[in-house]
């Protein structure tokens, strides 16, 4: 929305600056997005006068002027055909800037004769496009300021043009009494208010109107008059510089009238030429397949239910989007049918949208005018046009019915302080409703009708604070509602996710964030892809099913960046994966994943592939970091898409799974384009059991002074007996006193025949209460040969 200053100053009587003006709007919610203003841009223009005027001696053209400027006499070389002695003219001193030819004017030779600035013409000046001669005023006092001579000669040209953004919800914006009026609220100055116009008609109106029943609801009301005898062609100087400043092309002086009242009031308009209209007009409803060439000189086909204005030849114009060419104004018209309706914003944007046209009428319609605009608005046009073009009125015609919009809301002024923060007075919460055009009975506030957008008790809040400026609003701290430390914000599985996403970061691994919907064949790969969930809706085939793991979404971003080139990654997410469609079958998941190799190659053979120990050490890591007990078991028995012989459960029992780490399954790295070789880890947060003290202190570190012992065993067991199921059968036969067990040797062969192997493995007893006697290790010893056996079958190696 654009408007000038001289504009806004026709309804509101006010000093303000443009800079206080487009400050107070943008606070008000009117956001400025632009300020063009040609003062400031000629500025440095003054004004001289031309004492002599010779011929060049080495150009027929050009004149060697002696110029009487502010500074004293300076002699400026000028080809314009009407530069001579005795005139009044615009001067650009060295250093000026001229906008029209984007130059700075320099000291220089033309010619061989020096020229110490420039005479200008108006497109040299961007004040239009005359250049045949320089500019000649018929006033004006030498080294006076171009732009205050303008300002008092000439005002539109240096009228400053504000444009303001307008969000959906304020169309009473979209015209500049409407923004006159905030400004009011706001104290920048006082509303002008509109003088009530009526022209009383002469004659009947020749061309009357109905609306069909399946209308009423696309347009309630119509509003149209006859003018005849009237004599269109260029509108007034005054109406082409306004629009012209908004970036509006004047027409002609009756379409300029409606355009005028577009912007002036939001009062969208419409003219026909009456002699064109054949017979009376109806509003009704399309019925498909109707055609109108429209002003734009475009034809458009009709779809059911749109709102068009026929007459007896057919369509003449379409509702509240654009006229028709067949009945539009020209400068022979001398008879016109002026219009004033009101039609549903709904209705209005489904038919634009339809037909993909855009117009000020349309963009106003479709955001809601005021309904009660069209009586005022048809009577100031009329009195315009009368006034400017001459002719003579009819009576109005009116067919339906206004809106009754009225609705009224109880303004509690204590809201404000509660929906708001702000303490502002009841008095001048009320005054400022009254200055927006609202009306005031008791506690009641009457919404007037051109605010659709007030809905509600908190709406009038909303206004109240808008005008007396939320940047007064100060901040304050929230009141503790106890003494005190407060308590955590985060519960204790938020704290986890917090935590696992700063150990995994400074582990070395990328955060994704993938959605949380995958296709059914990747889904079905991890368990999932079956009805409980997949997605009744989906946005495309790939995002159908909920995700049961978070890997599927980590293995196809590896596989995108494998395509183009990186194919050593370590990503990671921590995200909700989901086995069915309620919300207890919703868990959250750690996820890592590390593909390719441990680091770039170099002479010394440090680069490797990422293997299982490179995952564990991380699945573990991450673990100590959100609180898992420091003494946990591994086992097998993972799901199918780790490998089958090269992946860990971390578990505190059988029962209980923490996590599970390993390589990824090369079936399922096929499948989704993954080169490998790939590890990853998923870790189960909701799993770890919570610490049992509530303190946010650490325990009291505990140190034992007794000597710890070490004792070596080595079994002879199957060949295909697992390391680790000997380690947790050793570790189990004392837990309060073993306080590590692992392997330091493993033989095969040999002696032992084949399918046997020896594991030799180290267990520490740490005591915590006597020093360890003989007896005791030897009673311990016995008990992890038993416990060994019994898990494995092996034997003690001898």
């Amino acid at each position: 929305m654009k408007f000038t200053l001289s504009w806004l100053k026709e309804h509101l009587d006010t000093t303000a600056s443009v800079d206080e003006i487009t400050e107070a709007l943008t606070d008000l919610g009117l956001e400025v997005e632009g300020v063009e203003n040609p003062a400031e841009r000629l500025a440095a223009f003054t004004i001289g006068k031309v004492l002599k005027a010779e011929k060049h001696p080495d150009a027929d053209k050009l004149r060697v002027c002696t110029v009487l400027t502010d500074e004293g006499e300076s002699q400026i070389i000028c080809g314009a055909p009407n530069a001579r002695e005795g005139i009044t003219v615009v001067i650009a001193k060295p250093g000026t800037y001229v906008p029209g030819i984007d130059t700075t004017i320099q000291i220089g030779k033309i010619r061989g004769i020096e020229s110490f600035g420039m005479m200008c013409s108006e497109r040299e000046m961007e004040l239009s496009e005359e250049h045949d001669g320089i500019i000649e005023l018929a006033s004006g006092e030498v080294g006076q300021s171009f732009t205050d001579w303008l300002a008092e000669n000439d005002p539109a040209k240096v009228d400053p043009v504000i444009e303001i953004a307008i969000t959906p919800n304020r169309p009473d914006a979209l015209g500049v009494e409407g923004i006159a009026r905030d400004l009011a609220a706001r104290g920048l100055g006082t509303l002008k208010p509109l003088a009530p116009v009526t022209v009383e008609g002469s004659f009947p109106c020749p061309i009357s109107v109905t609306i069909d029943d399946s209308a009423k609801d696309g347009c309630p009301v119509f509003y149209g008059r006859v003018i005849k005898g009237v004599k269109n062609g260029p509108s007034p100087q005054w109406l082409q510089d306004r629009l012209k400043a908004i970036g509006l092309r004047p027409i002609s002086f009756l379409v300029d009238v409606t355009n005028f009242f577009t912007f002036d009031r939001n009062r969208p308009l419409h003219v026909f030429d009456a002699d064109k209209v054949q017979g009376n007009l109806r509003v009704h409803a399309a019925q498909g397949g109707e055609t109108l060439e429209a002003l734009d000189e475009r034809t458009y086909t009709m779809e059911p239910g749109m709102i068009l204005i026929s007459a007896d030849s057919g369509p003449e114009s379409l509702g509240g989007v654009m006229g028709g060419e067949p009945t539009g104004v020209s400068d022979e018209t001398v008879n016109v049918f002026l219009e004033a309706a009101y039609f549903d914003p709904i209705r209005t944007a489904y038919t634009g949208r339809g037909l993909k046209i855009n117009s000020d009428a349309r963009y106003r319609f479709e955001r809601g005018i005021d309904p009660a605009s069209a009586q005022p608005g048809i009577e100031a046009a009329t009195r315009m046009i009368l006034d400017i073009a001459g002719g003579e009125a009819s009576e109005v015609v009116v067919a339906g019915e206004t809106p009754d919009v009225s609705r009224a809301y109880k303004l509690d002024t204590d809201r404000v302080v509660s929906l708001v923060g702000m303490e502002i007075p009841a008095d001048e919460q009320r005054a400022t409703l009254e200055a927006l055009g609202f009306t005031l009975e008791g506690d009641m506030a009457h919404v007037p009708s051109w605010r659709p957008d007030v809905m509600g008790e908190a709406d009038l809040v909303e206004e109240v604070a808008r005008v007396a400026s939320l940047t007064k609003l100060k901040g304050q701290p929230m009141p503790r509602p106890q003494a005190g430390v407060p308590a955590p914000i985060l519960s204790p599985m938020q704290k986890r996710e917090q935590i696992a996403r700063r150990t995994v970061a400074e582990l070395g691994y990328n955060e994704c964030v993938t959605y949380s919907f995958i296709d059914k064949a990747a889904a079905e790969l991890f368990g999932g892809g079956d009805d409980a969930t997949m997605l009744a809706n989906p946005i495309s085939s790939e995002m159908s099913h909920m995700r049961p793991q978070l890997l599927p979404g980590l293995l196809q971003a590896a596989a995108r960046n494998q395509a183009r080139g990186f194919a050593d990654l370590a990503l990671f997410e921590v995200g909700a994966a989901f086995q069915g469609g309620e919300p207890e079958e919703q868990h959250t998941q750690i996820t890592g994943l590390l593909v390719g190799r441990s680091g770039p190659k170099d002479v010394h053979g440090a680069s490797r592939p990422v293997d299982i120990f490179d995952a564990k050490a991380d699945a573990e890591a991450v673990l100590s970091a959100i609180g898992a007990p420091a003494k946990m078991q591994i086992l097998r028995g993972a799901e199918e898409w780790w490998h089958p012989d090269r992946h860990g459960k971390l578990c505190l029992g059988p029962k209980k799974v923490l996590g599970v780490f390993g390589e990824i399954h090369p079936k399922v790295l096929a499948e989704l384009g993954v080169k490998g070789p790939a590890v990853g880890f998923t870790l189960y947060p909701s799993e770890i059991p919570l610490p049992r003290s509530k303190g946010s202190g650490r325990p009291a570190l505990k140190l034992n002074d007794l000597q710890a012992v070490e004792r070596d065993f080595a079994f002879v067991v199957d060949a295909d007996v697992a390391a680790l199921d000997l380690v947790n059968a050793a570790a189990g036969a004392d837990k309060a006193l073993i306080e590590e067990v692992r392997v330091f040797d493993e033989f095969i062969g040999g002696s032992l025949g084949e399918g046997k192997k020896s594991l030799a493995i180290t267990v520490r007893l740490q005591p915590s209460d006597a020093t360890l006697k003989e007896k005791d290790i030897e009673a311990v010893g016995a008990k992890i040969v038993e416990k060994v056996t019994k898990a494995t079958g092996g034997t003690l190696r001898g």
